[in-house]
């Protein structure tokens, strides 16, 4: 079973049995509480109802505890709470243009919308067959996304708050938000350039959107700041000791570089260049969870990736408020800060690339060159996934769901957009297409060679640096898109 198992069971030990001022010291497990109260107190919540399933599974104690009962309440969990995506998933259809396509309802983008979000692959392994909670959180998002896109501004603000207190990852497209929500709600109009009317400015918009986020922080944080333990909750939250990558590393531009630091290695050692005395003896290919230095190129440290993600979100951001597109330039600049986070964050997650997969989603119903960028992050991005089922059973499972997927993503994308150009060029095609090679190596021949023994990071070694350069075209292209993109004369005067 996946550890993501004994995480959430510890968590509904810890809100269960232990008194609030407690949940964010206890550590009787290696997986303490780091998500933000709000999910704390989802946790409590579900721990009422799992131990009628199973009340051995809240014994702080019984670590590693996996009773059936204990993984259907898991399972279970995770199906009802994907109601919330389910509508969610549903709002964001009803604001996407339905007019493309043929007269065949399988045809029409909110259909092919609806599919490419319900049956994610990426979302489909990573909550179901992995376990997580991701489902109800990314429905929190596209909630937020479609109150916005329908104008109903103080309602996608509020949901967003409430899912920042859920998960802190979702910061990374803060910006996005705290932008469209000033152009389009604080400032009322327009000039007929698409310039500021800067007299239109409402007080009164920005005092309820911060009305709307000290209530909410108010509501999840107050109780630990009456109790003096916010720097306790935050140093939980923001754990920096965790190294630069994940024990999975994540397909992105850290990826590259410590593939590159570790050939300068290699090379320097066998022609002299290094004392192998002096190499440090954390390694970033040992696949733990831990800090290591590098031994050629400069050490990354935490300040560090915070200003490359800060200097790779700024563009996106800069468009949005200079170059308004209503809710398509929002979506553009909230899929580029997820991406910029992804491919310079401290520690990040392979799942975090579901941040950007799918709310691009909503794009690439809506034009050609979207959909392109789409195809290429979500084959990309999913096969970046494959190391996280690793045992034998689950190999043709997530094949087989891959594959549906992906097929069924390009098959629909092409009929979608048939009377305009390819989805694709011929590079990019030969690209996607040498992730077969390089799964049945990584998947089936490598596991059956010696190899394996000595050298059991090389599969997933090749799988994220192969992937980040997918993922970092992915990117390139859309922040080339959006940079380059010019406005309609109609739209400036919206």
């Amino acid at each position: 079973y996946s550890t993501d198992f004994e995480v959430h069971r510890n968590w509904l030990a810890i809100t269960h049995n232990l008194p609030l001022s407690q949940w964010y010291y206890e550590a009787t497990s290696e997986w303490t509480l780091d998500y933000p109260p709000f999910f704390a107190w989802f946790e409590y919540a579900l721990s009422h109802v799992a131990k009628y399933f199973d009340p051995k599974m809240l014994v702080i104690e019984n670590l590693n505890y996996t009773s059936p009962a204990t993984i259907l309440f898991q399972r279970f969990s995770v199906i009802f709470t994907d109601i919330l995506f389910i509508y969610a998933v549903r709002e964001c259809c009803r604001c996407v243009n339905g007019k493309r396509g043929g007269k065949d309802i399988l045809e029409k983008p909110t259909f092919v919308l609806a599919v490419l979000l319900l049956w994610n692959f990426g979302l489909l392994i990573v909550d179901h067959i992995h376990f997580q909670y991701n489902g109800f959180l990314f429905g929190l998002m596209l909630l937020s996304v479609a109150r916005l896109c329908q104008k109903r501004y103080l309602e996608g603000a509020l949901l967003f708050a409430v899912l920042l207190h859920f998960k802190h990852i979702y910061v990374y497209v803060a910006p996005a938000y705290g932008i469209y929500l000033l152009r389009s709600y604080c400032f009322t109009a327009n000039n007929a350039d698409g310039s500021l009317k800067w007299r239109s400015f409402s007080f009164l918009h920005v005092t309820l959107l911060g009305l709307i986020v000290c209530l909410v922080s108010a509501l999840s944080l107050g109780p630990f700041i009456v109790l003096g333990q916010l720097p306790q909750v935050i140093s939980r939250l923001f754990p920096f000791k965790r190294g630069l990558c994940h024990a999975y590393w994540a397909p992105n531009f850290w990826a590259l570089y410590n593939a590159v630091d570790k050939a300068l290695t290699i090379f320097g050692l066998k022609c002299n260049f290094l004392d192998p005395t002096t190499i440090p003896k954390a390694s970033m290919t040992g696949g733990l969870v831990q800090e290591f230095q590098h031994t050629v190129l400069p050490s990354v440290t935490p300040l560090a990736t915070l200003i490359c993600t800060f200097i790779s979100i700024l563009p996106s951001v800069f468009c949005l408020w200079f170059k308004p597109q209503g809710p398509r330039g929002f979506l553009q600049c909230l899929v580029l800060c997820a991406l910029s986070s992804f491919m310079f964050g401290w520690h990040v997650h392979e799942k975090a690339i579901l941040l950007a997969i799918l709310p691009l989603s909503l794009l690439s119903v809506q034009r050609v060159k979207d959909a392109s960028i789409y195809l290429i992050l979500t084959t990309t991005g999913h096969f970046s996934l494959f190391p996280l089922l690793f045992t034998p059973p689950e190999l043709p499972i997530k094949i087989l769901l891959m594959l549906l997927f992906t097929v069924y993503s390009f098959s629909s994308l092409k009929s979608l957009f048939r009377r305009e150009r390819p989805l694709l060029n011929w590079l990019e095609t030969i690209y996607l297409i040498q992730l077969v090679p390089l799964g049945i190596f990584c998947e089936i021949i490598f596991p059956l060679t010696p190899w394996k023994q000595h050298f059991p990071f090389v599969p997933l070694l090749l799988t994220s640096v192969y992937c980040a350069l997918g993922i970092a075209y992915a990117w390139l292209k859309l922040y080339v898109s959006v940079l380059t993109e010019r406005i309609p004369v109609k739209q400036k005067a919206e």
